[in-house]
């Protein structure tokens, strides 16, 4: 065991140990959190595990990480999830701490008659001028230079969007700037965009998934997942270093491979159209928001409980829904961030293993 792997083991029974100070009746109280659609599926697989050893049930709302901030502000959860990592200088603003969770992706999804076979192939420059209204039928020349072996239909393309504030929008509008010139600057890294008015845009992942399977030549981003082992999911992306990819597991770990996260810690950087032979090009994080100083110090134990036992026991729920863990860097800074929580008197929530336990 490596040195951050120990210390994310340390500071993890530090935080279980200081639950137990908790009243008796605090583990019938839920734990409220709020936020990105793409995390839902780790904490509905987390949270499920979880009650099964006795700890707090977990009442989550998968808003949009838009959403999951502004129930942050208002104090309405414990939690927020968010797939945009907030600047230093927002988080010393609001008092709140980042927690890295996992890392997952972005994948088109197309609904197109004749899909099956090998991967539709599609790219950065092209998905801009799909998703900028530029290119409108599926047998422009443009996608047929990328697929001359296919029969591409004489179709319009319909674009199904996220209308809600979406991490998932960010990170792909982050690499739609990043691979064509003609992207509109003012849509890069955009959690919002003032989409075509002809395109559909609904909220939430799973509506954009739903649109898409039941629109004949519809087109629409979801994260990984919500497209794993769907047909509408088989396309290939060109990735930066020029390999057509498919979306997966080792893909997205390969971007994380070769990312800021493993080289320097740093957790906030960017893991979209990074090198790596087998990189996929639209990888991202997923973070929670807490609040660094608790106004219920009974409630936010109980969520730090929660995270503290899905990151030491919540690999594999991880693995099977196909996120990348993150790394043990990464984990044990996640483990120091929740250590410094404190109560509303100063004091350090996870110093409570010190004092005696209420009877």
């Amino acid at each position: 065991m490596n040195y951050f792997r120990l210390s994310a083991v340390i500071l993890a029974r530090i935080l279980c140990a200081a639950a137990v100070s908790v009243t008796a009746n605090a583990s019938e109280n839920p734990i409220l959190g709020a936020g990105s659609t793409a995390a839902a599926p780790i904490y509905r697989a987390w949270a499920a595990q979880y009650q099964k050893t006795g700890g707090a049930p977990l009442d989550y709302e998968a808003v949009g990480s838009g959403a999951g901030l502004q129930k942050m502000r208002e104090g309405s959860v414990y939690f927020g999830a968010t797939d945009v990592p907030p600047s230093a200088a927002t988080l010393a603003q609001e008092g709140w701490i980042l927690i890295p969770v996992a890392v997952t992706g972005i994948v088109p999804i197309v609904n197109l008659p004749g899909l099956q076979g090998p991967p539709l192939r599609l790219n950065g420059p092209l998905l801009a001028g799909i998703f900028s209204g530029r290119l409108i039928r599926w047998n422009d020349p443009a996608i047929v230079e990328l697929n001359p072996q296919r029969k591409l239909p004489n179709m319009e393309i319909s674009v199904v969007v996220r209308s809600d504030g979406s991490g998932s929008t960010y990170h792909f509008t982050d690499y739609l700037g990043k691979s064509s010139s003609d992207w509109p600057q003012a849509w890069t890294a955009q959690t919002r965009v003032n989409w075509p008015a002809r395109f559909d845009a609904v909220a939430g992942s799973e509506a954009v998934y739903s649109h898409v399977r039941s629109t004949a030549g519809a087109i629409g981003y979801v994260d990984f997942a919500y497209a794993k082992d769907s047909p509408l999911a088989n396309i290939a992306l060109k990735n930066a270093d020029g390999n057509w990819v498919t979306p997966g597991f080792d893909a997205m770990r390969a971007a994380l491979r070769n990312s800021d996260w493993v080289r320097n810690g740093r957790f906030s950087a960017p893991l979209t159209l990074l090198p790596g032979k087998g990189a996929w090009p639209i990888t991202m994080g997923t973070f929670a928001l807490l609040p660094q100083t608790a106004r219920d110090a009974a409630a936010t134990l109980r969520t730090l409980k929660f995270f503290a036992w899905s990151f030491m026991h919540g690999d594999e729920l991880v693995r099977l829904n196909q996120f990348v863990r993150i790394p043990d860097r990464i984990q044990a800074a996640a483990f120091k961030a929740m250590s410094s929580v404190r109560d509303s008197h100063g004091n350090y929530l996870g110093a409570q293993i010190l004092a005696p336990t209420e009877k």
